[in-house]
């Protein structure tokens, strides 16, 4: 057979010369226009790439995304590419309907790798995912939490001497990088690269606050027993004389301290945001009024209670004060603010 190459000619070599001169702007608008002939209103419904990046590993780069849904991927012909898997014509044409009904990537339909793909894969729904690109085209993913499960696939094929000489290659590369995986997690690696880390840390902030903090405050209920302020009395060596006392103003500070500050992280900053002092330096309702009745309060109770029990124990402020730093550290600090007495 000549390896000559014949030129295009009619029809397509006007394609052809179409094509070259197309700028790559027009070229995504083509495609994505062409996506959108292909999938019609489904198209709106894929998760589209928010945050992207490259994840490098030896000398193997990937590019890699993170969905408007929260999904971490790594694009699935550039991770293909990198790993020195091939797409098979073969392979393709002849997959049993088993491999396409649990949409089995063509890259893992090989015959020596089928025993290892149920050990590994068998309790996942999907292995890929089709998803929209910063560009608006439709794209597959390969789901950044099987990595590592694809590389298993292929090590136990080349433990079983199951493998060609051009899928050794394969398997070679797998092992890299499952060594670095085992020092870093792909998800921490995939959000890394795409800058997603702050975003993430953020939401999960956001998700504790929305937890803890109600929109609206809540009618007045006794939420603090008499015996943490009773205790607390005792330990600052101060006289009790009962709830109804104004009690020393540093009490708030202390309350903001042991509670507040170790309830969950940024509560208290919430707090103040939501339940501010007026001019005459006052609030006018309680903190714990904007917390929820389903998480909030009973996270109040219980920390209530535990600060109580390390009260009863300890025969000094300096001794219950350790012990809570050692329990219940404040949370996003280990800063030791000292507190002194009222004047």
């Amino acid at each position: 057979m000549s390896d000559e190459i014949v030129p295009a000619k009619g029809k397509a070599k006007g394609g052809v010369a179409r094509a070259a001169s197309l700028t790559p702007e027009e070229r995504s608008e083509i495609a994505r226009q062409g996506a959108i002939a292909r999938w019609g209103d489904r198209l709106g419904d894929l998760p589209k790439a928010a945050y992207i990046g490259e994840l490098t590993i030896g000398d193997m780069v990937f590019p890699c995304s993170v969905l408007s849904d929260g999904t971490r991927i790594l694009t699935q012909s550039d991770f293909m590419a990198g790993m020195g898997m091939y797409y098979s014509g073969w392979v393709a044409k002849n997959r049993t309907a088993e491999d396409v009904s649990a949409e089995v990537p063509h890259f893992l339909s090989f015959s020596t790798l089928k025993p290892f793909i149920n050990k590994h894969l068998g309790d996942l729904q999907s292995i890929t995912v089709k998803y929209r690109t910063v560009g608006g085209n439709v794209a597959h993913g390969i789901k950044a939490e099987t990595i590592p499960k694809i590389c298993e696939i292929w090590l136990d094929a080349d433990e079983q001497a199951a493998l060609g000489v051009r899928q050794k290659k394969v398997a070679a590369k797998a092992k890299i990088l499952m060594r670095a995986l085992a020092h870093v997690g792909i998800i921490a690696l995939v959000d890394e690269a795409t800058g997603y880390q702050e975003i993430r840390d953020k939401k999960a902030l956001e998700a504790i606050l929305d937890r803890f903090l109600r929109k609206e405050f809540a009618a007045w209920a006794k939420r603090f027993p008499d015996e943490f302020y009773q205790e607390m009395f005792r330990l600052r060596g101060w006289e009790w004389s009962g709830m109804k006392v104004n009690r020393p103003s540093v009490v708030g500070r202390y309350t903001n301290d042991l509670v507040y500050d170790r309830l969950a992280p940024n509560i208290l900053e919430e707090l103040e945001k939501k339940n501010p002092k007026n001019e005459k330096g006052n609030r006018v309702r309680k903190h714990h009024q904007w917390l929820t009745e389903d998480i909030g309060h009973p996270a109040l109770a219980q920390h209530l209670y535990a600060i109580i029990g390390f009260m009863r124990a300890s025969g000094t402020w300096d001794d219950f004060y350790r012990m809570m730093q050692r329990a219940f550290p404040k949370k996003n600090t280990t800063m030791l603010l000292p507190m002194p007495d009222p004047s």
